[in-house]
């Protein structure tokens, strides 16, 4: 049986303002990306995140991106390469500490937002974050998109590069992903995001324009802040365990 794994952002709440629905989409994925203090979360919600995840026996990843909670991550912040390498450490490193305290250890790391999407395609900011998590462990995996920057640059340090695909954002025929604020760019149609998925899964999806992206992907995501976040979860798992996969967190 092939194994995928459905990872989703969480830990997203700040203080008093709370987004997503962490407890209810938790038993749906196999691994939590979790907010490190930069674009989201807190100490209070990662260590509960933490706890969410290990009860569920879900693999927990750092989440870090620009600090910009008022933007949520998603404004690209002009930084040098040594200061991006230390904010994404740092950022880790919190979750890190978190998690050991909890009786659990990191299992991977993701970029969020900007960062992440600037990263794939810009080859010095790749660098930054790429060497900020070879610092920190060149056991870790790193997500992202197939065929980045970030994929290469994890290649040349000796990383783990886990390709990733996206079961609720219309794709681009270069692979990248359609502009959030593009209408159309995010699936609210948990149907629709299940099709994704299994296509993701199987290497093949439609394209804005209709053409066909071949993609080997190793997990899938689910974006927590969408308002359709536990639908789409439930919809992509069910799909995906129809269709023969084992879902589990990469290396499981």
């Amino acid at each position: 049986m092939t194994s995928i794994d459905i990872n989703c952002d969480m830990g997203e709440s700040y203080g008093r303002w709370t987004l997503g629905s962490d407890a209810e989409i938790m038993p749906y994925v196999s691994s939590a990306n979790v907010a490190c203090g930069g674009h989201a979360g807190d100490p209070n919600v990662m260590s509960a995140t933490v706890r969410l995840a290990k009860k569920h026996h879900v693999a927990v990843g750092a989440h870090p991106g620009y600090a910009d909670l008022a933007g949520f991550g998603r404004r690209l912040f002009p930084m040098l390469d040594e200061e991006v390498r230390n904010m994404v450490l740092s950022q880790i490193g919190a979750l890190y500490a978190i998690a050991r305290a909890e009786g659990y250890e990191i299992s991977h790391v993701k970029p969020h937002g900007a960062l992440y999407n600037e990263a794939m395609r810009d080859a010095r900011l790749a660098a930054a974050v790429v060497g900020a998590v070879a610092a920190f462990s060149r056991h870790l995996p790193l997500f992202c998109l197939p065929g980045s920057e970030v994929e290469r640059r994890a290649g040349d340090l000796g990383l783990i590069a886990v390709a990733e695909g996206f079961a609720d954002r219309a794709y681009e025929p270069t692979g990248s992903l359609v502009d959030r604020f593009v209408a159309g760019a995010v699936y609210a149609d948990p149907d629709a995001a299940a099709d994704q998925a299994l296509s993701l899964a199987r290497g093949e999806l439609l394209t804005s324009d209709g053409s066909v992206l071949r993609l080997r992907v190793a997990t899938v995501c689910v974006h927590g802040d969408n308002p359709s976040a536990l639908g789409i979860a439930r919809a992509v798992r069910a799909r995906l365990e129809a269709s023969g996969f084992n879902i589990a967190p990469p290396g499981r």
